[in-house]
C-alpha cells in the first residue's frame, strides 16, 4: 500500500491510536482498522474478478453489460461479507474480548508540546503588542 501521497500523511496505524487518544467509541476504532485493512483484500477479489471476466472475453459495452457487472458486485459483495465472518470466527477462537490490542501507545514529550505551542504564542504575542505600533 503506498501512502505517499500528499492528501494522505498521515499513517493509518497512527490515525488509529489518534481516534483512540481523542476517545472515539471504540466500535468505530474497530470499524476503521478494518476497513483500512480489508479495502486492499477487496479490491484484490475486485482485481482478480476483472481477470477472470476479461479471460472469458467479457467486454462491458452498453447497458447490455450491467447485469454481468452488477452479478459480479453482487458476489463480490458475498464474498467480503462470508470473508468477514470467518475472519470474526478466527479472531473469537483466538481469545478477541471486543478490543483490539494497539501494540503502540503515544507520549508526548514537553519538546513536543513547545514545538506545538511555539504558532499559537506567537500569534497571542503578536495580537497582543501589535496594538502599541499604531
Amino acid at each position: 500500500m503506498n501512502y505517499s501521497s500528499a492528501s494522505s500523511t498521515t499513517k493509518p496505524k497512527d490515525l488509529l491510536l489518534g481516534l483512540e487518544k481523542l476517545r472515539v467509541p471504540t466500535l468505530l476504532v474497530q470499524i476503521a482498522s478494518f476497513m483500512i485493512r480489508y479495502t486492499v483484500v477487496v479490491a484484490e477479489e475486485l482485481r482478480r474478478m476483472s481477470v477472470a471476466r476479461e479471460s472469458r472475453c467479457f467486454e462491458a459495452k452498453g447497458p447490455k453489460s450491467w447485469a454481468v457487472l452488477a452479478k459480479g458486485l453482487g458476489a463480490l459483495f458475498i464474498r467480503s461479507y462470508e470473508r468477514g465472518e470467518r475472519v470474526h470466527l478466527a479472531m473469537l477462537s483466538r481469545g478477541y474480548s471486543g478490543r483490539i490490542p494497539l501494540t503502540q501507545t503515544v507520549t508526548v514529550s514537553a519538546k513536543d508540546w513547545a514545538v506545538a505551542l511555539t504558532l499559537p504564542v506567537s500569534a497571542g504575542i503578536v495580537l497582543l503588542f501589535g496594538g502599541f505600533w499604531y
